[in-house]
């Protein structure tokens, strides 16, 4: 039997897992999110606590890797290390340590040193609490005692001013408890926290499933939206939203708001990249002037959506929580697609060509809206304006 491979996940796909959770989301949420299952987004909190550390950065003073080609050329070149250190207005010590300790003047590589200089650096500097003894006691006797880490850190302010050696904030006390590679004050002392909880949550955690509320990371609001998209005088600004059938099987619809022209996209599933991946394919093949804008509302499938505006060069806009009266237009375009797909239907078995046979019943059909033109008429006319 084939062993299967462990899932790794990139930085950026970690760095979404955190902000999402800070901002409510549950673990099958998230775990939709980037097509991963519930138990690995757990196992990536836990990892830190549930707390997203900050990103790591290269000193100032450290050499670049620019500077570590310019010292391999030098090098190549058979110049001094003072000529070299003249050249890059450092001291001849810096050129000359960089050089010895990366295999020397023969074997100098500049991506080798580099690498080795970023993967030296994460040697971990003690915290405060793993250096200053008597104010890891007074913490953990304070826990014990009940206190929040906030009255802990102000009782210290009020009680110990003047001693700097003896404040701290709440929030690193909190690091200390959650963040396992810390090692300084032991995981049992969270039972004394009010909540317990293993992790840190964000206000807005629930135990409930999808919330619909999630503030979508970076996401820019519907209330920053032109007035120009608001008045349907152009084309290529699409709502667009999910229609769900029975096994947790989806498609995705899209509606031009002035023609009310509609696409319908086959997904492999809900989880951010497929519906990126979907959307992408399907704009890709728009000339530019049916591609101005998308609203959607605050659905975990579209946080990605960063990478989708890079793809396609189109603005995203989120409606507030729970008002989808701001994509009306995709809300009552969806009530005419369940005519085709009832609710508790499988849209699994629906094959692309078949929804793009839906789409153009839909778009051949007279609108009272449009004074019973059809979308079709109205996308063409507009599009031959446009070019």
């Amino acid at each position: 039997m084939a062993k299967r491979l462990k899932r790794t996940f990139s930085q950026e796909e970690r760095d979404l897992v955190f902000d999402l959770w800070k901002q409510g989301a549950g673990f099958s949420d998230i775990a939709q999110v980037i097509d991963a299952k519930p138990g690995s987004i757990f196992t990536i909190l836990r990892e830190h606590g549930g707390i997203k550390l900050g990103k790591r950065k290269r000193s100032t003073h450290h050499l670049t890797l620019e500077e570590r080609e310019e010292i391999r050329a030098g090098l190549s070149a058979k110049m001094s290390i003072r000529a070299i250190a003249r050249q890059l207005n450092r001291a001849p010590s810096t050129i000359s340590r960089e050089v010895n300790r990366n295999r020397g003047r023969r074997w100098y590589k500049a991506v080798d040193a580099d690498r080795r200089a970023w993967r030296m650096t994460k040697r971990a500097k003690p915290c405060a609490l793993a250096t200053n003894l008597e104010l890891r006691a007074l913490i953990i006797e304070k826990l014990k005692l009940n206190w929040s880490p906030e009255q802990i850190s102000g009782w210290l302010k009020v009680n110990m001013p003047r001693n700097k050696h003896m404040q701290i904030s709440h929030e690193t006390i909190y690091k200390s408890l959650y963040v396992r590679s810390r090692k300084v004050l032991d995981t049992a002392l969270m039972r004394y926290l009010r909540r317990a909880h293993k992790m840190r949550h964000g206000k807005r955690h629930s135990l409930s499933g999808d919330r619909g509320t999630i503030n979508i990371v970076q996401g820019i609001s519907i209330r920053q939206r032109s007035k120009e998209i608001d008045n349907r005088k152009t084309i290529g600004h699409w709502e667009g939203d999910l229609v769900t059938g029975s096994g947790n099987t989806h498609i995705a619809t899209l509606v031009d708001r002035k023609t009310r022209f509609t696409l319908i996209l086959k997904l492999v599933g809900k989880d951010a990249e497929s519906v990126n991946m979907a959307l992408i394919n399907a704009f890709n093949q728009l000339p530019p002037s049916m591609k101005k804008s998308l609203t959607w509302d605050r659905g975990m499938e579209l946080a990605k959506h960063a990478e989708l505006t890079q793809a396609t060069g189109m603005p995203i806009y989120f409606c507030d929580p729970q008002s989808p009266w701001q994509r009306g237009t995709n809300e009552n375009t969806n009530s005419l697609i369940r005519q085709y797909f009832p609710k508790k239907t499988c849209l699994a078995k629906h094959s692309q060509k078949a929804l793009n046979a839906v789409a153009t019943q839909l778009n051949e059909r007279p609108r009272k809206i449009l004074k019973f033109r059809t979308p079709k008429e109205m996308m063409e006319r507009s599009v031959a304006l446009t070019g």
